[in-house]
């Protein structure tokens, strides 16, 4: 279990981590991003991360059905390429971990559960 000062940190760590995740992968961060480690949980909050065609697309029919499936992709793969690091990370196997996109408010949500309290 970590103290209040390791969550704190690790948190904060995480959040870097993220942050240049996107870059790498998408040319571009987000606006925010707010992690919150509680109790067998991380909690990731995005804002901010459409581009300027997504948030024009996102105005048309049917446009918001297209962006979030195209972020799906892209949320797949962030769960492939990190799952690895939050398990080293946080020293607990995943056991279950959950996302959404909502791109008419430009944010994303990440639940990821570990097998024991941290």
């Amino acid at each position: 279990m970590f103290s209040d000062q390791e969550r704190r940190k690790l948190q904060h760590e995480i959040k870097t981590y993220m942050i240049q995740y996107f870059k790498r992968i998408l040319g571009r961060g987000v606006d925010d991003v707010k992690i919150t480690i509680f109790e067998d949980m991380l909690i990731m909050r995005l804002t901010g991360f459409l581009t300027e065609p997504e948030k024009y697309i996102v105005k048309t029919p049917n446009g918001s059905e297209k962006v979030r499936a195209s972020r799906r992709q892209v949320g797949d793969q962030h769960i492939i390429d990190n799952i690895p690091y939050f398990e080293e990370t946080m020293k607990a196997n995943v056991i279950y971990q959950s996302y959404d996109i909502d791109p008419e408010n430009d944010f994303a949500g990440h639940l990821i559960v570990f097998d024991h309290v941290l």
